[in-house]
């Protein structure tokens, strides 16, 4: 029964993570470091696309 309720514990406790007001990464909390993470993916996304700008810029067609 004690090994049960130990398992229990230690499965409870693995689950949990940093609070978001923990110290992070580089001075930050941890909800600060998770928040610039999602903007930096965001813009990496919005520029995944670098062939195109020629063709937005001059205003040509898309030919392929």
């Amino acid at each position: 029964m004690r090994s049960v309720v130990t398992a229990m514990i230690l499965t409870g406790l693995v689950a949990c993570g940093p609070a978001p007001n923990d110290p992070g990464p580089g001075g930050v909390t941890v909800g600060e470091a998770k928040a610039l993470d999602e903007a930096a993916k965001m813009l990496d996304e919005r520029n995944a696309a670098p062939d195109n700008v020629e063709n937005i810029n001059t205003g040509a067609a898309d030919t392929e």
